[in-house]
Order: structure tokens, then C-alpha cells, then sequence
């Protein structure tokens, strides 16, 4: 916390003293209706009598009074609408004193409708060279949640309960800002938040040098800008029936003055999820023969209760200086993890010979605490912005396992139990500073540093439990203690430039990273040292109205977690090891991109991704022990090439299409102390997602989304073609104040998938039943001033989705 202390004094002293403020004149008056009425909620928004462009704006109180603040001397128009009534533009020159206007006149609209009708565009999309814009702002998906436009966005893919892009995860990012969570907590902030804030969604698929090195791909949410004060609320409630139910409910907030916005939101989220597993490991002797066969019948549920608090404030100093505090506070004070296993041993002729049962009961305790402090300084043409960040994350787990084993009649063997108590506390400090200026009308110029530091400080202690003596005898063989620590330092340029047909984006960052990793149980430390560039460039040629041609590249980087660099091994049972690797290094992506769009609705593609010791979780088998490991490892070569078709249009006017069709092919390769391993496979992957709009207030709509998966190949496992579904359902009620949401998920029952390992001496399957089947009812309702867009945004960092426990 010093880190941060220091850095607010610093920048509060140094930059503070500069800022410059406006002349304190003010604009006020009355708007009233034709019967001197006044008229509660009237906007009154303030244009540049030059270029029209909004300087600034506010709403009337319950007496029709408005007031703008702060107002320079020039010339205005001054614009006052409200729904149903026809607007009134007057002309305003403001020079050294307050203006009092006489009462605004409103008069009523003989064109409005009898009741209040909102009109509903349709969402639309715009495909770039290095990104895909999908323009949502007051479109039926605007109703609902984050979680329901980011997954109707083209191109994203929320399954078993991860975001993903082609692939893989992105950097979640609101108004260009990360989103302050890890990956695990993204969906349940995205799941409590109202989208009715959401201009459009950026799918940035070659993200310039300006972002960090591990941000292979960015989805960055736009909200709209708001000129009006007021305030604006909202609360909501969803209760979802899987397996098992589920609840989430919340309250969002939105207070706006012309000095200070202010957005907190709250959500409680209390769910129990279901998952189920049939898996068999076939183990060999020393002559790589069948010894014997192992089924498993795998039980797996999981309670949570959680508490999200985030809060974000922007001290608006001057035109030209802000100051914003944000934080973003996730407490988890419930979390049970059960699982059941049991457990057939048989011959290689199939013959039963054992069995054994397993119980394993874990309980978490944690909290993730995030904090930001931003100043951004507007210089005449160019602006400064700096950025302090420091996360707190605490996590206990306290876990006990027992297993009871029988021969083959059935008669009990032997007990055994232990419990571990494992602990993992981590501190991350980050300082960025960027500083962009336009050149021209055509070119930007970009340039930043960042630097950040890592602290993670873990423990695990196991007690074995003694039948004969009823004692707990400490396990030292299977307890460790471990101390990590990373600094990255970053420095980046950016540069673009248009001309009349072609494009160019290209830039540059160089990163410094330090690691260190000790193991106090072993006294080993490992350390890396290593400084990398990573260069990015985008070129595009309109060779017409619309059609086009561009080409990308990037180098990104993707570094292990600090669970996986911990070399302790966590037991879910006597034969199953979760086991960390401190020897991991960091994976290096080649992305490769040529496309072109042939039409206003057709888009083609053909990618190549090289990843250099791409880290994956190999489930390896020992087959002298009978003991399944599970251990991430950096495989040697791993490579993705293929093209896809994109298509996206109106089939009419209520009736919005997305169609992608992905043919790939995956090759991975690795050596293994048991030989050599390479396989690949072709696969295929397709979307279609289509937007319904019904009745004349366009207040019903509804979505169906279908997403094909083939049988693909991940970690030289070989997984089964599934097919996931989901309907959902939007109706406004209470003049636009209410939404009421009914989605289906899974609707087919084609949403489980089968996985295969087999190479070598490695032959092991499962099934997997996924609690992805359910019916959900949402409700959302709004009040206070409901034409308020908030300045609601989380700030993350990349280390944080870094953050993981062991599962």
C-alpha cells in the first residue's frame, strides 16, 4: 500500500498545481409546458454554436430548473427536449456575466405517439483490419446483462464458464480499461451489471504495441458518454434452475454533478453447481501391456456465496485535468468444493479385482481487493495519463479426503485420511504512464511505460490421519512452503497513418522481466531473467467502396501462473495429483493474419498462429504407482493454421444474422521421458446467432444462438464434437423502466463432451456431464433519471487473471 500512498502524493503534488480552471459562468432557466407546467427530466444540453458539438449538459429538477456551470465566454446554441414534446434550440452568447433565461416554452408533439415509444435500432457491425465493432447502443440487447452482449458479440464464445476468442482468453477491457478481476470472477461481474450503458463492443484481434505483451487479443467495451446530471438506478434479480438452483441479485448506482461522477454497484451471487464424470485409465506393466483398468464414477458439486462491490469516481478538476478512484471488491466467505468418487479396478481381461471409494470435502475462504488511481491531463493537442493500480488477494483452503478400499469379494481393506490446510496470499503493484498526440488529421503518435511488480507468498500443510493411534501425523514429504516474485518493466511506441486507400498501424513494445521462485521447504530457487521485444503491425488497402484487403501480425507472450510455477502437489485422492512446475518458462504467440472483405456481409480470413513452449496441463500416468498426474508442462511445438468465412446481415427488419464457419488444424509436439509425441487434427467450428425484434414498440425480442464444435485436439488429447444452444427472451415492461429475461440453455442436450488421451504408454478417457443445461428468469428494473449513461468502468491488469487456485 506505501507503493500506491507514494505515487498519489507524488502526481497530486506535481501535476495539481498546473491545472487550470473555467470561468465560473452559468446558464440556468425554466422549461415548462404549454400550460406553464414544469417539466421534470427535460434535457437541457449545451452545443458549440461552431460545429454543433456538445460542451456540456444537465436535466431539470421537479420545478423545470436547470443550471450549466463553468461555462467559457463564446457562442452556443442551447438545445431543450423531452419526450413527446417538440425540442427547442436557442442561441446563446456567453460573455463576462450569468445568464437567467426566460421560461422555455415546450410544446407537445402531434406526431408523438399516445404512449411513450423508444425507438430500438439494430445492432450492427463494422469489420476493421485489426478489429470488429459491434455497435449495440439503444438496441434490444441493451436490455439485458454485460454477460448477454458479450455473448451475442460475433466472435465470442462463453462456454464452461470462460470467455474466449477463437480459442483463446482475452483481455476483458470497459472504455479501454481492464476490467479489475481474474478470469474466474469475469463472468459473475459481467452477469451482475446492466447493459444499457453499452455503445458498442471492440473485438480486437491485433492489439497495438500501446497494450500489454500477454494481450493476444482484447475485447474492450465502449460505454456512451453523458452530458446530463442526475441520478440513476437500477436493481435486478435472476434465479437460474440447473441441477441444482441458483440466485443473483444486485443494486448498480449512477450520481452525476459537473464536477463528479460517481457509479457503485453491488451483487450477491449464491450458486451450487453439478458436475459429473465417467473416467477409465488403462495402466501397463514394463512390457507396455494392459495390468489392469480403472473406471471411475465421479460426483462434483460446488457452493459459493460471494459479495461484489465496485466503485468508480471521477473528479472532473477541469476540462483539462481529472482524477479517478476506482475499486473493485470481490469477497467470497463461502465456498465448498465436495467430491465423490468410486472407483472399479479390473484386470486386462476385464475381470473385477477391487474397488475404492473417496470422499473429498474442501472449504475457501478468500477475497479479491483491487484499487486504482487515474489522472489524465488534456494538453491542447495531446494528453497525458497516468495510472497506479495495487491488488490484495487472500485464499485459504482447508480440505479433507478420505478413501476406503475393498478386495474383490467385497470385503474392506483399509481406511486412509488426511486433510491439508493450504494458503496463498498475493500482491500486485502496477504504474503506467501514456502520453498520446495527434500529428495530423491522418497520423497518432503513441508512446508509454509500465511497471509492475508481483509478490506471491504460498503454503500448503498435509496431516496424515493414524487408525491405529486416532492421531494426526504431519506429512512432511507432501507439505511446502513458496515465495515467488516477478517485475516486468515496459516501454512502447505506437504509430498510425491513413491515406486515401491504404491503412498502417504499426508499433513496438520491449518488456524486462524478472522472476524469482523459492521453495523454503526445499531451499531450491529458481530464477529467469529475460528481455523481449514484441513488434505488431497492420496494414489495409480499400481497393473499393467496400472492398478490401489486410494483413496483421503480432508477438505475444502468455506467462504461467503463480499456482502452476509452485512445485507442491495437492492430492484430490491417493491415485489423483495436481502437481505445479517451477521450470515453466513463458509461451511466445506468432499471429499471422491476411483477409479481405469481399461484400458489406461476407468477410474471409486465413490465420497462422506458431506458439513456442505453449504451456497445457498434461495428464500424465504413472503406471507404477497407479496414479494419475496432472502437471503443466511447456510442450515443444505447437501450431494452428485455417480460414474462415464471416457473414453478417439483416434478413429483414425485426430479423438480425451472424453466420462464421472456422475450418483448422491443430499440430502438437513434444518429447516426453517415454518418447516422442506428435499429432494433428482438422477441425471445425461454426456459429450461428440470430437477433429477433417483435411488436410495433420493438419492446419483445429474443435471441437463438447455435454453436458447433467438431472433435478437436487440445493438450494432444483428442475431444469429442459437441453442440451448444441457448434461447433467450427480452420483454420491457413498465414503460421501458423493466425488463423481464427467460433463457434456455443447452436446449439439445448436446452440450457434454468426451475427451481421450491416448499415445504411448498414456491411455485415459472421460466423460463429462456439465451442469450447462438450466432455464433462467431475470428481472431488471430502473428508476431515477433512466436517460443517464453511467461512467461505470473496471480497471484490471494482465497479472491478475493470472491469479488462480488449484482445482
Amino acid at each position: 500500500m506505501d507503493y500506491l500512498k507514494y505515487f498519489t502524493y507524488f502526481f497530486l503534488t506535481v501535476f495539481l498545481p498546473f491545472s487550470s480552471f473555467s470561468q465560473d459562468i452559468t446558464i440556468s432557466g425554466v422549461v415548462k409546458d404549454a400550460d406553464k407546467n414544469p417539466i421534470y427530466f427535460a434535457n437541457a444540453v449545451l452545443l458549440s454554436a461552431s460545429d454543433s458539438t456538445a460542451v456540456k449538459g444537465t436535466s431539470t429538477d421537479g420545478d423545470g430548473y436547470f443550471e450549466l456551470n463553468n461555462i467559457k465566454e463564446n457562442q452556443y446554441l442551447l438545445k431543450i427536449s423531452f419526450i413527446g414534446y417538440k425540442e427547442v434550440i436557442k442561441p446563446v452568447e456567453v460573455s463576462l456575466a450569468d445568464i437567467k433565461l426566460d421560461d422555455i416554452i415546450l410544446s407537445e408533439n402531434s406526431e408523438a405517439l399516445d404512449e411513450v415509444s423508444i425507438i430500438v435500432n439494430k445492432p450492427t457491425i463494422k469489420k476493421e483490419a485489426d478489429k470488429l465493432v459491434f455497435e449495440v447502443e439503444n438496441t434490444a440487447l441493451s436490455e439485458g446483462s454485460l454477460l448477454q452482449v458479450v455473448r451475442s458479440t460475433p466472435g465470442v464464445l462463453v462456454l464452461d464458464g470462460q470467455i474466449s476468442v477463437k480459442g483463446s482468453e482475452p483481455t476483458v477491457y470497459i472504455n479501454n480499461r481492464k476490467v479489475q478481476l481474474s478470469s474466474d470472477e469475469l463472468l459473475q461481474l459481467l452477469e451482475g451489471s446492466p447493459a444499457n450503458a453499452i455503445k458498442s463492443i471492440e473485438v480486437i484481434t491485433n492489439p497495438s504495441a500501446s497494450y500489454d505483451a500477454e494481450s493476444g487479443v482484447v475485447l474492450n467495451i465502449i460505454m456512451s458518454k453523458n452530458l446530463v446530471t442526475g441520478y440513476r438506478g437500477s436493481v435486478f434479480a435472476n434465479y437460474t434452475q440447473g441441477v441444482f438452483p441458483r440466485y443473483n441479485l444486485g443494486i448498480s448506482n449512477f450520481f452525476k454533478t459537473d464536477k463528479i461522477n460517481l457509479s457503485a454497484n453491488y451483487s450477491y451471487t449464491d450458486d451450487k453447481i453439478n458436475r459429473d464424470n465417467n473416467d477409465g485409465v488403462y495402466y501397463y506393466d514394463t512390457n507396455k501391456q494392459i495390468d489392469n483398468i480403472w473406471k471411475s464414477s465421479i460426483n462434483r458439486n460446488t457452493w459459493s456465496k460471494s459479495h461484489n462491490f465496485n466503485f468508480n469516481i471521477d473528479f472532473l478538476l477541469d476540462e483539462k485535468n481529472t482524477i479517478t478512484i476506482s475499486s473493485n471488491m470481490l469477497w467470497t466467505p463461502y465456498f465448498k468444493y465436495k467430491i465423490n468418487n468410486h472407483t472399479n479396478v479390473y484386470d486386462a481381461n476385464n475381470v473385477f479385482e477391487s474397488r475404492f471409494e473417496s470422499d473429498n470435502l474442501s472449504k475457501d475462504d478468500k477475497y479479491n481487493l483491487g484499487f486504482d488511481v487515474d489522472y489524465v491531463h488534456q494538453f491542447a493537442t495531446s494528453s497525458l495519463a497516468f495510472n497506479t493500480h495495487y491488488t490484495i488477494y487472500d485464499y485459504n483452503r482447508f480440505q479433507e479426503t478420505s478413501s476406503k478400499y475393498f478386495d474383490q469379494n467385497n470385503i474392506f481393506i483399509e481406511p486412509t485420511a488426511y486433510n491439508t490446510d493450504a494458503n496463498q496470499k498475493t500482491q500486485i503493484f502496477t504504474a503506467q504512464l501514456d502520453y498520446k498526440l495527434p500529428i495530423n488529421e491522418s497520423s497518432n503518435f503513441d508512446t508509454g511505460t509500465k511497471f509492475s511488480s508481483i509478490t506471491t507468498n504460498s503454503d500448503v500443510v498435509r496431516y496424515d490421519y493414524d487408525f491405529d493411534t486416532n492421531q494426526e501425523i504431519l506429512n512432511t514429504a507432501n507439505s511446502s512452503a513458496f515465495d515467488y516474485t516477478e517485475n516486468v518493466f515496459a516501454v512502447y511506441a505506437n504509430y498510425n497513418k491513413e491515406w486515401e486507400k491504404w491503412s498502417l498501424n504499426a508499433g513496438l513494445r520491449l518488456e524486462q522481466t524478472d522472476v524469482k521462485g523459492h521453495s523454503i521447504t526445499t531451499n531450491q530457487t529458481d530464477k529467469q531473467s529475460y528481455l523481449d521485444w514484441f513488434p505488431t503491425a497492420s496494414i489495409k488497402y480499400q481497393a473499393g467502396d467496400i472492398l478490401n484487403f489486410y494483413t496483421n501480425y503480432k508477438r505475444s507472450i502468455e506467462r504461467p501462473s503463480y499456482k502452476d510455477l509452485n512445485p507442491f502437489t495437492f492430492f484430490l485422492n491417493d491415485n489423483t495429483l495436481v502437481v505445479g512446475n517451477p521450470k515453466l518458462t513463458p509461451t511466445y504467440n506468432d499471429h499471422y493474419v491476411i483477409g479481405s472483405s469481399l461484400t458489406s456481409f461476407l468477410t474471409f480470413e486465413a490465420y497462422y498462429i506458431n506458439k513456442k513452449d505453449n504451456i497445457v496441463e498434461l495428464a500424465l500416468q504413472d503406471n507404477s504407482t497407479n496414479q494419475i498426474i496432472y502437471a503443466p508442462v511447456n510442450m515443444d511445438k505447437t501450431v494452428e493454421y485455417g480460414f474462415d468465412f464471416i457473414s453478417y446481415f439483416s434478413v429483414s427488419d425485426a430479423w438480425f444474422m451472424y453466420v462464421v464457419t472456422s475450418f483448422y488444424n491443430i499440430q502438437e509436439e513434444t518429447n516426453t521421458q517415454n518418447g516422442f509425441i506428435k499429432k494433428d487434427k482438422w477441425s471445425n467450428y461454426s456459429i450461428l446467432s440470430n437477433d429477433f425484434t417483435f411488436l410495433e414498440d420493438r419492446s419483445l425480442t429474443a435471441n437463438l444462438t447455435l454453436i458447433y464444435m467438431s472433435a478437436n485436439l487440445h493438450a494432444l488429447m483428442d475431444v469429442g464434437g459437441r453442440l451448444e444452444s441457448e434461447l433467450s427472451i427480452s420483454k420491457t415492461i413498465l414503460n421501458k423502466k423493466a425488463v423481464i429475461t427467460l433463457s434456455a440453455a443447452d436446449l439439445f442436450n448436446l452440450g457434454d463432451f468426451d475427451t481421450t488421451t491416448e499415445y504411448l504408454n498414456q491411455r485415459n478417457y472421460y466423460n463429462t456431464n456439465l451442469d450447462n443445461r438450466y432455464i433462467k428468469l431475470g428481472f431488471r428494473y430502473k428508476f431515477g433519471n433512466t436517460i443517464l449513461k453511467t461512467n461505470e468502468r473496471q480497471l484490471d491488469i494482465k497479472e491478475r487473471d493470472r491469479i488462480k487456485e488449484r482445482n
